[in-house]
């Protein structure tokens, strides 16, 4: 359903939200969601274009959240990486059809819809705080509830 590059952002950012605001290296990082390094390195240059992480540099730098958990969808987070693609016109490109959807593709849309509303309706807290034996996409710190 999503990529594996918007996976890897969503577990870049539930890592980062339970770090308690300590900025975390891109090692860290990959260590702590299972990213491979330099693939996490491209996705965390995303989420900093999209403005849902800052980088600093230096002795004591690292990156971190821009905002909190609370306030940054699970939608932010994958259109950051590789956006969600709605059906506008015909994927065919049949001219008839325009922008007037065939049954098929008005339903897969419809889908889309779904999936679209579901990820802006999450944030990166309801992730974290849903009661669940099993922690979402990443191994938690030490002390973290489940």
């Amino acid at each position: 359903m999503i990529s594996q590059t918007a996976e890897y952002a969503l577990r870049a950012i539930v890592h980062l939200a339970n770090s308690a605001g300590a900025a975390q290296t891109a090692q860290q990082i990959a260590t702590g969601t299972k990213v491979p390094l330099p693939y996490l390195s491209k996705v965390l240059q995303g989420l900093a274009r999209a403005g849902l992480i800052h980088s600093q540099r230096g002795l004591h730098g690292g990156f971190s959240l821009l905002k909190g958990a609370e306030a940054i969808t699970v939608y932010e987070v994958v259109q950051a990486v590789d956006p969600v693609l709605r059906i506008t016109t015909c994927p065919l490109g049949i001219a008839t059809h325009g922008t007037h959807l065939c049954p098929l593709h008005r339903r897969l849309d419809d889908a889309i819809a779904l999936v679209e509303k579901s990820f802006r309706d999450s944030t990166i807290a309801d992730l974290i705080n849903e009661p669940s034996s099993s922690r979402p996409l990443c191994a938690f710190p030490v002390g973290a509830a489940g």
